[in-house]
This record gives C-alpha cells, sequence and structure tokens, in this order.
C-alpha cells in the first residue's frame, strides 16, 4: 500500500512543479485557423522555383499556384484538392523575424534552443516560424515539415493547408512566397485508401463468438466495450498510430515523471500519463495509446487499449481495442477514489480512432460490424455508465509503405 501512495504522491508534486513553472505550456495550443483573403494573396505564376538540381516528381504537372503567407497567419486554406498518390511539390522563400529572436529566419525555422522547448508548436519536430503544412481535415490531419522544399505523396485525398509553425499568440514580422506544384498519380489514377466495404472475410458472428465483448479490472469486474478490431501486422499496427499522431502511453508513474519534466515540456510528455491496465485473454494490455492537445495534462484525452488475439483471421494478426475519452474525473464506486470519467457516447470515440488512423492512408479497407445480441448500454469497471449503437469498427492495414 504505501509503494502505491508514494508513487501517486511524486506524480502529484511532479504535476505542480510543471503546473507551477510553466502555466502556460499546460494549456492547449489549438491552432487557430486564418483563411481571410487579406492573408492569402494571388502572385503572377511562374512555371519553377526548383533549382535545376532538383529532382522532379513523377507524373504529369497538373497544377501550378503560388501564394504569399504572411508572419501573422497560422494556417490558410491553398484552395487546392489533392488526390491520394499524387506528389506536392512545395518551395519557399522569404523571411520571418520575431521580436526576441537574434537573427532573421526562413522557411526552415528557428532551431529550438532549450528555452524554445516550453513553446507548444503545431509540429514539435519542426523549428519556430518553419513552412508546415497539412492534407485533409484540420483536427485529424497530421502537420508535416515543408521548411525551403519538400516533395509529399499525398497519402489521403483531402485540401491542401499550408502554415507557419508558431503558437497561435506570437506573429512574425515579414512574409513567405510559398511556390506549390502538383503532379498526377503515375498511371494518372488515385491511390485507393481506405476504402469502406461492406464485409470482411472472417468478420462474422463465428469470430465474435470466440472474442469478449468488454475488458475487464484485475478482479474480473467489465469494463470498456470492445468497440474496434484491426487487422496486420505489429509493425503495421505500430506505424499507423504512429503515423496518426497517437503516442504511446508510459508504464509506470516513475517514467511520466522522468518524460515529464526531462522531455522538453512537448505534447507527448503529457499524453503519456499513466493507464491504468485493463485485461482482456487474461492479461493487460499489449499496448496503450492516447490522442490529445494537453489541455489539463490527464484531464482530457482520447485513449485506447489494445490486445493481440490468440487466434489469427485468415492468417492475418487480429488485434483487439477499447477507445474512450476521458471527459474529467468522477468517483471509483469500487474504492471511492478518483478516477477518470469517461464521455458516455463510446462511439464518438469509435469514429475518432477511424478518422485518425484513416487520415495516414496506411488503411486498406474499412468495415462495421453488428454483432449478435449487440452491446448497447452498461457501466464501466469503476461505475461510470455508457451507451453505443453497438457496432465495431473493423480497419484492415496496409503492409507496404507508399514508396515516397
Amino acid at each position: 500500500m504505501i509503494r502505491p501512495l508514494i508513487a501517486k504522491l511524486q506524480l502529484l508534486l511532479g504535476l505542480s512543479f510543471i503546473s507551477a513553472a510553466f502555466p502556460y505550456a499546460l494549456r492547449a495550443q489549438l491552432v487557430r485557423e486564418n483563411t481571410s483573403p487579406a492573408q492569402q494573396k494571388a502572385l503572377p505564376k511562374k512555371d519553377s522555383q526548383n533549382s535545376p538540381s532538383a529532382q522532379t516528381p513523377p507524373g504529369k504537372k497538373r497544377l501550378s499556384q503560388e501564394v504569399q503567407l504572411t508572419g501573422e497567419a497560422s494556417w490558410i486554406d491553398t484552395s487546392i484538392d489533392i488526390q491520394a498518390g499524387e506528389h506536392v511539390l512545395i518551395t519557399a522563400t522569404g523571411k520571418l523575424r520575431y521580436a526576441e529572436a537574434k537573427d532573421d529566419n526562413g522557411p526552415d525555422g528557428l532551431p529550438r534552443g532549450f528555452k524554445d522547448l516550453l513553446r507548444i508548436l503545431p509540429l514539435n519536430d519542426a523549428g519556430r516560424g518553419a513552412l508546415i503544412g497539412r492534407i485533409g481535415d484540420k483536427d485529424v490531419a497530421q502537420p508535416f515539415a515543408i521548411g525551403v522544399r519538400h516533395d509529399v505523396l499525398a497519402p489521403v485525398s483531402g485540401r491542401l493547408s499550408i502554415g507557419i509553425n508558431q503558437t497561435d499568440n506570437d506573429t512574425g514580422d515579414g512574409n513567405y512566397a510559398v511556390h506549390i506544384e502538383v503532379y498526377s498519380p503515375e498511371g494518372g489514377t488515385a491511390r485507393a485508401v481506405a476504402r469502406q466495404v461492406s464485409s470482411l472475410p472472417g468478420i462474422d458472428n463465428n469470430l465474435f463468438s470466440k472474442l469478449p465483448r468488454r475488458v475487464g479490472d484485475k478482479e474480473g469486474n467489465p469494463g470498456d466495450m470492445v468497440n474496434f478490431l484491426i487487422l496486420g501486422s505489429e509493425a503495421a499496427m505500430q506505424r499507423v498510430f504512429t503515423t496518426a499522431g497517437w503516442v504511446k502511453v508510459d508504464a509506470d508513474v516513475a517514467d511520466t515523471i522522468l518524460h515529464g519534466i526531462i522531455g522538453g515540456l512537448s505534447k507527448e510528455s503529457y499524453l503519456t500519463m499513466p493507464m491504468s491496465q485493463l485485461y482482456l485473454f487474461g492479461r493487460p494490455q499489449d499496448y496503450g495509446w492516447a490522442h490529445a492537445e494537453p489541455i489539463s495534462v490527464v484531464r482530457s484525452r482520447n485513449h485506447l487499449r489494445i490486445w493481440k488475439a490468440p487466434f489469427q483471421v485468415k492468417g492475418e494478426t487480429l488485434w483487439v481495442g477499447a477507445a474512450t475519452h476521458d471527459i474529467g474525473f468522477e468517483i471509483d464506486q469500487r474504492n471511492d477514489g478518483i478516477t477518470h470519467k469517461i464521455d458516455p457516447d463510446i462511439d464518438l470515440e469509435r469514429e475518432y480512432v477511424e478518422k485518425t488512423l484513416t487520415s495516414t492512408g496506411l488503411v486498406a479497407k474499412i468495415s462495421h460490424f453488428l454483432p449478435d445480441s449487440p452491446m448497447r448500454e452498461a457501466q464501466t469497471a469503476t461505475g461510470g455508465s455508457f451507451h453505443s449503437n453497438g457496432q465495431v469498427l473493423i480497419l484492415k492495414l496496409e503492409e507496404s509503405i507508399p514508396n515516397p
């Protein structure tokens, strides 16, 4: 009993230290959208801004456009719709100057120093002021670095947006001139990704007769509903979650405190707050994944647990998952302690898993299955209630990575 209490005390002290020392770093850094016409100016078209030595992407050029991005804009809508499998070549010139920076910076951004780690940027892997982009839904699409030049193979179809890697209260003086070229897929046909299908081989009531419908705690109390399945290798499963911006959750409190203090106060360090162990197939989860902006550290996050099934489906590895959305805290009815409160509409979290994973282009097929005697309403192991339409999401993963 003493060791868990000490561990919890360490956690609380660590979070208090971070909150007191860096109050602004704990707020959500929700990237503001700025698509006002004043921020996006059409410039005369040019054939190319690429140097003669730059390699031209394969395929036929179908579009060439230039836009100007001012230092006051976080994101602008280019009005360009991209098809999966197209190459998008983006080049940029120009300078920005931030008030306290020693030097101007170009589209590659400023090097990140120790003090700069306090800033939670839209893309933490890129420097402050760097040119960045995304393709698809702003709520789920992961941003990518552009810098001076970047040739990106579109993983999915969607609208192209470009932005500056800065927080919503941070602006630079200056602008970037951005040149965009879009090249049709080789063969002229968009790559097929995330196809909706009515059924998948082996996904039937016979399979669900072997699958527990709910996970449980160590004492066997039933908890979260099994609401999604993934067909694919372990490498493909890890790749799709990582690419979609999900973060692997720390196994214990000690790791969390270490990451929280040393890990640069990044978004990822908040998401790795420990996830309690739940059980399926007689063992704790094989993986825990979390996805969220750090609104209040551990108060709100999308999270899920996933287990490798002890059998295969038509020769493919099966992963069984339960996903919920933490929205606050409540009393644990087992011991009167404090535990996370989940959004009772768990179908919303199932849809969130689907949207984030399919945004990667690494999902081949999507299906939904309604088992016999579907679960509609129940309580978690801690006493919270949830409801569902009973459907289970099934995702079949791509095993090969598209060539860039």
